[in-house]
């Protein structure tokens, strides 16, 4: 049996789908799964402090298998990619992204749904014209920097960085994962 990747980083923006392609493949691999996003933010959405969130993912990356879901390289550096065997970078179009992302918002806010730490997203951060607090005018405003980050992943896969896939539809998803699944024996 041919085995596939053991150390997975997924990245792409906001409602681009990393947490659920992550916690997808963590279960269908039997790996676990690393959500930067419930280590990074505490209580009140306090960040943790940058030593102990590297330290913690250090710890967490050092295992022969995982799955890592987030876009934290500026507090962590190469430390999560110089151990990956496969980066999959989500580059969805716009309108996909938007409609997800209003419709998990919408979701959590009406069920009150704990993310991390005790954190909920709350009604007026989805009206407010403050992108740190509007996840949606975030994910549209930033748009164009989580796909140039996408196509640099891609092109530096070409060049001896790791191993990456840039994947840009719901249905390339679909065959990348599985394709992963035949790699793996499953």
């Amino acid at each position: 049996m041919v085995e596939g990747p053991r150390r997975l980083v997924v990245t792409g923006g906001p409602g681009s789908g990393k947490t659920s392609l992550a916690a997808l493949l963590a279960v269908r691999l039997a790996i676990p799964h690393i959500e930067l996003d419930g280590l990074y933010h505490g209580p009140n959405w306090t960040p943790t402090d940058p030593e102990a969130f590297r330290a913690s993912v250090s710890a967490l990356t050092a295992g022969p298998a995982w799955i890592v879901d987030g876009n934290y390289r500026s507090k962590l550096g190469d430390l999560v990619l110089a151990r990956t065997d496969l980066v999959i970078a989500l580059d969805l179009p716009r309108p996909v992204v938007l409609v997800r992302l209003l419709r998990r918002t919408l979701v959590r806010m009406a069920r009150r749904t704990e993310l991390w730490n005790g954190n909920r997203e709350e009604w007026r951060n989805l009206v407010s014209t403050d992108e740190s607090r509007n996840l949606l005018l975030w994910a549209h405003r930033h748009f164009g920097r989580y796909r140039a980050r996408a196509i640099a992943v891609e092109r530096a896969s070409a060049v001896g960085g790791p191993a990456a896939v840039r994947l840009t539809s719901p249905a390339q998803v679909d065959r990348f994962v599985e394709h992963l699944m035949r790699l793996a024996g499953r």
